[in-house]
Order: structure tokens, then C-alpha cells, then sequence
């Protein structure tokens, strides 16, 4: 069973960094793609940053320069590193992943940006 595992949250002051870290159970490359999306309270869920098998990276219009997704294919880890970041990136960030059958998430963590 595929198991995504997210580290690296907590509370930051406004313009600080957070690298977050998704270790993934089974080798990144047979996933098509890796994404890292957010939920803040009382919003919906949306996509921050996604990374296919080939390196092509995707990010919302709202952390673009501030946010870079990348990947070591050798600890099967996926990382957001998060830099100048806001109070309103403040939310639960989940990994996700998706192959030919299903996608697949981990629990969560929890990213808090103080004013």
C-alpha cells in the first residue's frame, strides 16, 4: 500500500521559510505526478505545486517566486520549499500523488504564518 509521508511544518513569523518534505513509499518515477496542495480554514482545498515524471513544474499564481516543488528520486522525497511566506499561506499542506489507477494522499501538516 502506497504511504505519503509529510514533515517539516510549523509556525513561522511573516517572511520567513519552511522546506517542507513528502517521503514517498515507493519510487517517485512511477508516480505521473506529485503535488503538494493546502487548505486554509474556511477555504477550499486548492493546488499549490505539482511536479510530473519528467521535471515540469506547475504553481498557483499566488506562490509563484516565493515557492519551488522539487524532488530526489534517491530518499523518494518530494519537497516545497516555501520562502517569503504570508500569513494567508497559512493551512494544512498535504502531498499527493497519482499514477494509472488512483491518486493518493498523506495526513497532512500544518503550516502557521503569524502577521
Amino acid at each position: 500500500q502506497v504511504q505519503l509521508v509529510e514533515s517539516g511544518g510549523g509556525l513561522v513569523q511573516a517572511g520567513g521559510s519552511l522546506r517542507l518534505s513528502c517521503a514517498a513509499s515507493r519510487n517517485i518515477f512511477s508516480f505521473n505526478v506529485m503535488n503538494w496542495y493546502r487548505q486554509a480554514p474556511g477555504k477550499q482545498r486548492e493546488l499549490v505545486a505539482a511536479l510530473n515524471s519528467g521535471g515540469t513544474t506547475n504553481y498557483v499564481d499566488s506562490v509563484k517566486g516565493r515557492f519551488t516543488i522539487s524532488r530526489d528520486s534517491a530518499k523518494n522525497t518530494v519537497y516545497l520549499q516555501m520562502n517569503n511566506l504570508k500569513p494567508e499561506d497559512t493551512g494544512d499542506y498535504y502531498c499527493n500523488a497519482g499514477d494509472n489507477w488512483r491518486i493518493y494522499w498523506g495526513k497532512g501538516t500544518l503550516v502557521t504564518v503569524s502577521s
